[in-house]
């Protein structure tokens, strides 16, 4: 037995970015890795690459999480 079945059928009202198709799909039709979402409305999961920018942008200027290593590359030297 799966611990997780798939929906094959989305809910009526979740809209998701599909990452990998670079579209709004109304349910989950793509796999969890490859999406965002649920947003509520099909408008908001069109921005969700602009939102996840945002977001992004917000985070690496956030002086709480400035760990000194501006420009330093990723991950311990």
């Amino acid at each position: 037995m799966a611990l997780f079945k798939k929906r094959t059928v989305g809910k009526p009202g979740e809209w998701y970015y599909c990452l990998r198709h670079r579209m709004v799909e109304e349910g989950p039709e793509c796999r969890a890795a490859d999406r965002f979402g649920p947003y509520a409305t099909r408008e908001e999961a069109s921005h969700a690459m602009e939102t996840a920018r945002e977001r992004n942008r917000e985070w690496e200027t956030d002086p709480r999480w400035d760990d000194g290593t501006k420009g330093e590359g990723e991950g311990p030297a």
